[in-house]
């Protein structure tokens, strides 16, 4: 009989994972799929996809078919599986043939509970009829917005998809996905052939991470300050530029870092060989372009830092999304220059399609708002995705108290002059020229710029025209934002992104309404005390730190003469407890969370013995 009630399902978590517990909405997706119905399921990076196919896998008889576009991961997938006492396998390019032959009888003989496949491969020419042999129980499809155009990694060949269920109309199909506009989610249902597939969204909130803007001044300098506080971590280094990838990477190893670039540059074999150093800790630091993203499934990154300005907010949550997915505290970086959304504003006047020049520019605006805003980082993030910050009690709040703005909140200045002068030139422009322009016009106005538009217009004949010279550019562009968030000012998205003057702004420069503004960001690292603060906030393990050492050579030893990547013997997270609580006994370490049966019956002694040293 197949198990579906919790504790029997708790019982196989625990057995096979080492987890006593499922995380949120889990165990909800699985009862789900195990009722024989479709699901779609959009959970944050690090918030547990996997469980939710793998477990249900092993709670039937039959077969369960992993649909992933992630070939170069599959291998690291399946061991891991092994690891844990699940038999599990993948079909790809990457095998010779006599590998696939012996994959193939295990399949005809029903030792294999976890096939994994790439959509290219489910579509070869026979394949779906060779499926008809086998007791094809349940279908997952994981990075399910590939389906969609207007996702944001689309693959054709997921098209195809829809076959399977007009072939197995009665096997339940699970589509994943960590992130998924109404848009995408509504092709993923209606591409899969599912459309009454219930729909799971988790949380958006990553609790363990934290997120720091710095202004960026001297970027290898900063990196480096990072760096210091993560001695022997791994991390990821976004940058715009292949060149500035390779860049960065020389400079470090220079420096004695193991770090290598990454980009679409190379060739496809070289990305493999160096995502699989990174999976296997030989390289610490990888500095990459985008295309190091859907693939990273590592799981103790612990921080992640952005060099130059992602696309939009989204890029950047799915991007800080790669850090801390074994939910230990990491940090999340963000070097701000006003010159890269310079650079990025001026490539989007360039863009001839007029509503992709507007949902760019709006896109843009939101994040330049987080970047320079004062508010909880957290909040903002989280108000982006359509959620409320709430804290462990269910309130909802307003600080996270872990984001650079919660620990240093940045002073405010009597903002009164600058704020007039601002309202005062928006509202001049329009009364001259009869339309309304963007903010980079005004502040070219204010800072007396000599620009062919402020010619064209005449725009040098206004008073306000230089009244502003005594400022840099990026400290008015700071201050007009903010009177963007205190709404005296607004975006005008349906009249090509100008800048208007509201009610509430009207009111406050004729009644000359007193204005606190918050000054702009400054440079600084944060202090013993407050990094402190930030770890608690962010549910550090108080952990024996020599114990912890000794167990992470261990597993590196014990990783290495398996051929397996470190975080499949043990995740941080398991050592750090394992180092915090020191058990005696067999029993006792088999409590302690991500030590499962199978890993307990290969590794308990061993551990023991360590803890013994």
């Amino acid at each position: 009989m197949m198990p579906t009630d919790s504790p029997q399902l708790l019982a196989l978590l625990k057995e096979h994972f080492g987890y006593s517990s499922f995380r949120p909405l889990q165990e909800e997706i699985i009862k789900e799929t195990l009722a024989g119905r479709d699901a779609l399921a959009l959970l944050p990076t690090g918030g547990g996809k996997s469980i939710c196919y793998q477990l249900p896998a092993l709670a039937r008889e039959g077969l369960t078919l992993v649909i992933s576009p992630l070939i170069a991961l599959m291998k690291d997938q399946v061991d891991g599986l092994l690891e844990n006492g699940i038999s599990a396998a993948f079909l790809n390019s990457s095998l010779n043939e006599e590998s696939s032959k012996d994959t193939w009888r295990k399949l005809y003989r029903g030792e294999i509970k976890i096939l994994y496949l790439a959509p290219e491969r489910l579509l070869l020419e026979g394949m779906l009829e060779t499926l008809d042999s086998l007791r094809l129980e349940f279908v997952a499809v994981d990075e399910a917005h590939c389906i969609s155009s207007w996702g944001h990694d689309f693959r054709p060949e997921y098209r195809a998809l829809k076959k399977i269920r007009e072939r197995y109309p009665h096997v339940p199909i699970l589509a994943l996905t960590a992130s998924a506009t109404e848009r995408v989610r509504y092709d993923i249902v209606d591409m899969l052939g599912i459309p009454e597939a219930k729909l799971f969204v988790a949380s958006f909130n990553r609790p363990n991470l934290s997120y720091r803007v710095i202004p960026r001044m001297e970027p290898i300098k900063q990196i480096l300050e990072v760096l210091a506080d993560h001695p022997d971590e791994t991390g990821i280094i976004y940058c715009l530029s292949r060149d500035r990838t390779e860049s960065v990477a020389e400079e470090l190893t220079r420096r004695r870092f193991k770090a290598a670039a990454y980009h679409a540059g190379l060739s496809g074999d070289e990305r493999a060989r160096r995502q699989e150093q990174f999976a296997r800790d030989e390289v610490r630091i990888m500095v990459a372009t985008v295309a190091f993203g859907m693939g990273v499934d590592k799981p103790d990154v612990r921080f992640v830092i952005h060099h130059d300005l992602p696309k939009n907010i989204e890029s950047y949550y799915q991007e800080t999304g790669r850090a801390g997915r074994d939910g230990l505290p990491s940090e999340c970086v963000l070097l701000y220059s006003s010159a890269d959304a310079a650079k990025l504003r001026n490539f989007i006047d360039q863009t001839s399609d007029p509503l992709e020049r507007e949902v760019a520019g709006k896109q843009l605006t939101q994040l330049l708002a987080f970047a320079e805003g004062s508010e909880c980082r957290r909040v903002s993030l989280l108000r982006y995705f359509g959620e409320e910050y709430h804290d462990d009690q269910g309130n909802r709040c307003t600080s996270c108290g872990a984001c650079d703005n919660c620990l240093t909140p940045r002073s405010e200045v009597d903002g009164t002059e600058i704020a007039q002068k601002i309202l005062s030139c928006v509202m001049r422009v329009v009364k001259h020229s009869g339309f309304s322009v963007g903010l980079g016009h005004i502040v070219d106005v204010l800072t007396g710029a000599s620009t062919e538009k402020i010619r064209k217009w005449g725009h040098e004949n206004l008073s306000t025209y230089g009244i502003g010279r005594g400022r840099p550019k990026q400290e008015w562009l700071y201050y007009a934002r903010e009177l963007l968030s205190l709404g005296l000012l607004r975006i005008n998205t349906e009249r090509f992104n100008v800048v208007e003057v509201t009610a509430l702004g009207t009111r406050a420069l004729k009644d000359k309404q007193p204005i606190m503004l918050k000054a702009p960001l400054v440079t600084s690292r944060l202090s013993s005390d407050k990094k402190a603060q930030q770890r608690k906030q962010l549910g550090a393990i108080e952990y024996d730190a020599a114990a912890f050492e000794k167990l992470r050579m261990w597993r590196m030893q014990t990783a290495r003469a398996k051929g397996l990547p470190a975080y499949m013997v043990f995740s941080d997270a398991t050592l750090q407890n394992i180092a915090a609580r020191k058990p005696s006994s067999l029993s006792s370490l088999g409590t302690i969370s991500g030590i499962g049966d199978k890993k307990l019956s290969l590794y308990g002694e061993e551990l023991l013995e360590v803890l013994r040293s």
